[in-house]
């Protein structure tokens, strides 16, 4: 079954930074690294649950680096913060691990942009934990009905000695 993506009306952000603008450094490997809270609004009718995959296409790696995927959000939810973040299904990092990967670019790399993605499905799929972004992103394609995305930057300035 195919589902068409709406474009419209759903969209996510956080209380932590603007679209575009600089993740703050409690967010990130120069802070305590705790998840930045998120909260979206405009959602689409039909949904049924939602996941998130955080991404960084700017790191040094063929696909870049993902920082975190959660899956198994129920509809009615509308924020996810650090703390609500553990009950919903957590996926592999990029290092493999079930968490918040902060952010950490190699210092003097430059400016590093994190896509956060929101999806909305039309579906619960019954999704077990652990799963990586692409092993998500393959289970889901056929149900996203909405979709929507925050940008954060960050970077590390070259050490000055």
């Amino acid at each position: 079954m195919t589902v068409k993506v709406n474009l419209g009306t759903l969209t996510v952000a956080s209380p932590n930074f603007e679209h575009g603008q600089r993740i703050p450094d409690e967010h990130t490997c120069d802070g305590p690294g705790t998840p930045p809270e998120l909260t979206w609004s405009g959602v689409t009718e039909g949904t049924r649950s939602f996941a998130l995959v955080v991404h960084d296409p700017d790191a040094p790696l063929i696909n870049g680096f993902v920082h975190w995927v959660i899956y198994n959000i129920p509809a009615e939810v509308r924020d996810l913060s650090g703390a609500t973040a553990e009950k919903y299904t957590i996926g592999k990092s990029g290092l493999g691990n079930p968490k918040w990967e902060p952010p950490t670019p190699f210092r003097g790399h430059g400016r590093h942009h994190y896509f956060f993605h929101l999806y909305a499905l039309g579906s619960e799929p019954d999704l077990a934990p652990g799963m990586s972004s692409h092993e998500l992103l393959a289970r889901i394609k056929g149900d996203v009905i909405c979709q929507a995305r925050l940008v954060g930057t960050f970077d590390r300035p070259q050490e000055q000695g």
